[in-house]
Formats: structure tokens, C-alpha cells, sequence
């Protein structure tokens, strides 16, 4: 493929997922607070699977199309912050800790859920799993129902790897990532103030990991080891489970 064919192949596959990705995170942040008593979201219109409601210019389009114009950078992206007032929850520690770490735990949700739905796939038509997806036409071996699941195959294949990327790398204990949050919706009170003024700082702390990742390989670490052994181990668990139960 020349570079053109690759960038929409790439956004061709990979932009649905990660556009449910990240708007379902953003949904379940508010679903979370709405029944902690928190109905923010629910008043300002931002409890809602609708992507326009949740779309930010930068974050939600420019940012994704830079990663995959970058050759062998992650696909990164977000949308708009549901808004969320602690002081309207019953317990705000404990329910900032569960708004918190509804975005990733959506995140994997939608993984496993996108792993079943490839594993029924393949359970279908074996074959998808040694095609491949340039193909364009069908042949005498290759069936147009097998044509139509392959882009749903590797759409499913994508989300796998897109929702276990996001909610590990949310899960990074720097706020303002869910799991900075998490950590001072825990922590006793004083390491907890300590982190949470960290959190106007938090943008630049992680751009700086960013950049300086090929000496420090934090981000490597939590977003290619970590994310790369889960989204092996479920699509593997999802497939391996399928075969073993077809007839």
C-alpha cells in the first residue's frame, strides 16, 4: 500500500472503534455520577450515547489522525470531559473512586464484548482468520457473506486493542487520568492533597513521559506490555472459547 491507501485503510477500520471507545468512556463517567447522585451530566445533555455531544475537535479528530500519520505511534485520543460535582454525590471519595474508574472498566467491557463478537465471527467463518483485509473481491474460494464479515471482523479485531490501550493508559496513576483520580479518591488525606496538586501539572508531566519515553519507557510499559499481553489474552481466551464450543 502507498502512504494514502494505508492512512484511509487505517481510518477506514480503526475510527469507529475508537470513536465508541471513547465516547461510551465519557457515558459511563456519567452514568456512574448520575447514580451516585450527581445529575450534572444528565442536566447539561451529556448522558447520552450521542457522539456529538461528546466530541472534541482537537482531542476526538485531529490528535487520532496525527497518530496514525505518525509511523509506529499508538492510536490516542479523547472527547469532552463529562462534567461531574463531587458535592452533590452521598459519599464523594467513594464515588469519585467509581466515576473514576467507570471510563476504563467501559473500556475493557467494550473489549471482551468486541473479542466475543469476533470470536462468533470466526466461529462462522474460520477463514477470516487467514484473509486478508485489502481484499477486495471475491473469488471461487472466497464467498461475498465472507467479504461482508471481514470489515466487521477487523473492526472488532481493533476495538480489542483500542479499549485495552485506553483503559490501561487511563489508568495511569497521574491526574488528571481516572487513575490519578482513583488514587486520591484512596489514598489517605495528606498523600492525597500531594497528588491532587499535581493535577494542573498533569497534561505537561505526561507529554514530557511522552517525549522522553524511548529513555524512560513508562508509557511503553503500561501501553505495550501491559496492553499487548491483556488484548492477547482475551482475544485468545474469546477465539480459543469458540472453537471449543462449535460444533
Amino acid at each position: 500500500m502507498n502512504d494514502l491507501s494505508q492512512l484511509l485503510y487505517a481510518v477506514s477500520y480503526k475510527a469507529l472503534p475508537l470513536l465508541f471507545a471513547i465516547v461510551l468512556h465519557e457515558y459511563a463517567h456519567g452514568w456512574v455520577a448520575d447514580k451516585c447522585g450527581d445529575s450534572t451530566a444528565r442536566r447539561l445533555g451529556r448522558l447520552t450515547v450521542n457522539p456529538l455531544a461528546h466530541i472534541d475537535p482537537f482531542g476526538t479528530i485531529i490528535v487520532p489522525l496525527i497518530c496514525l500519520l505518525l509511523p509506529g505511534s499508538f492510536l490516542l485520543g479523547w472527547a469532552k470531559p463529562v462534567p461531574v460535582d463531587p458535592r452533590n454525590m452521598r459519599q464523594p471519595r467513594r464515588d469519585m473512586a467509581l466515576v473514576a474508574a467507570a471510563g476504563p472498566g467501559m473500556n475493557f467491557l467494550l473489549a471482551v464484548g468486541s473479542a466475543v463478537v469476533l470470536a462468533w465471527m470466526v466461529s462462522i467463518n474460520p477463514s477470516l482468520l487467514s484473509m486478508d483485509s485489502g481484499d477486495a473481491a471475491p473469488d471461487e474460494e472466497t464467498s461475498w457473506a465472507t467479504l461482508m464479515l471481514l470489515p466487521l471482523a477487523v473492526m472488532a479485531f481493533y476495538s480489542v486493542l483500542v479499549n485495552v490501550f485506553l483503559g490501561i493508559f487511563n489508568l495511569m496513576p497521574i491526574p488528571p487520568l481516572d487513575g490519578g483520580r482513583i488514587m486520591v479518591s484512596v489514598l489517605p488525606p495528606q498523600p492525597a492533597l500531594a497528588l491532587a496538586r499535581l493535577e494542573p501539572y498533569g497534561m505537561m508531566i505526561l507529554v514530557g513521559l511522552l517525549v522522553f519515553d524511548r529513555e524512560l519507557r513508562i508509557i511503553h510499559t503500561f501501553t505495550s506490555t501491559f496492553a499487548s499481553n491483556l488484548s492477547g489474552t482475551i482475544l485468545s481466551t474469546a477465539v480459543g472459547f469458540s472453537a471449543g464450543t462449535s460444533p
